[in-house]
């Protein structure tokens, strides 16, 4: 993973906050890993490089929602065909990001932030657009819980640079209360038509 330089993005309260809940929910996460290991096979969580702080790549962690299955051609199939049944209520429950506890213990994560992005994206973003790596990225954030999946890009980025104009401790408190019922009401977990969130650099 990355070196210490990303983990002073984050206070140590959260970093604290973070233990107590993975130690609190460690039964549930005991238990999601070993559904995940019988109905989609080993490993149970997924690792992907993501841009955070200032850009700095880290290893985000994840739950694995999605096969590795390839077409005949030797390619990944669709993230539709890949995405298992666990995987979506996984990911409608949101449950999928628990592990992020662990990239917030780190350092590499906050609670509340702009999502953290593929690191191939940052040379797409516009000067504003860029704006948004100026704060750590969040478990959840402005984007999630306003609208969420269900946004386009422009929207999302321009949501994530406002947090980062407007970002105050109870602009996260904010955020994080209208968290639960997104999660909990399961509210645009995807746009219409996308199983997953289409990619960055691939826009129509």
């Amino acid at each position: 993973m990355t070196g210490h330089s990303a983990r002073s993005s984050v206070g140590l309260v959260q970093r604290v906050a973070a233990l107590c809940l993975i130690v609190l929910l460690s039964p549930l996460l005991v238990l999601i890993t070993g559904i995940l290991t019988v109905v989609n096979g080993w490993p149970p969580l997924f690792v992907q490089t993501r841009a955070g702080h200032l850009g700095r790549p880290f290893d985000l962690v994840k739950f694995r929602t999605m096969t590795g299955d390839v077409g005949p051609d030797g390619e990944l199939l669709p993230d539709a065909e890949r995405l298992t049944w666990l995987g979506r209520l996984l990911r409608s429950t949101s449950l999928d990001e628990l592990p992020e506890l662990w990239n917030v213990l780190r350092g590499e994560m906050a609670f509340v932030g702009p999502r953290p992005l593929f690191c191939e994206y940052t040379r797409h973003f516009t000067p504003r657009q860029a704006r948004r790596l100026e704060v750590p990225p969040g478990i959840t954030g402005w984007a999630q819980v306003n609208g969420r999946n269900a946004l386009d890009w422009d929207a999302r980025l321009e949501l994530d640079v406002w947090y980062v104009e407007h970002r105050t401790p109870w602009i996260d408190a904010v955020v994080l209360y209208r968290t639960i019922p997104v999660v909990f009401g399961r509210r645009n977990v995807s746009r219409e038509g996308h199983a997953t969130m289409e990619r960055f650099d691939e826009q129509e």
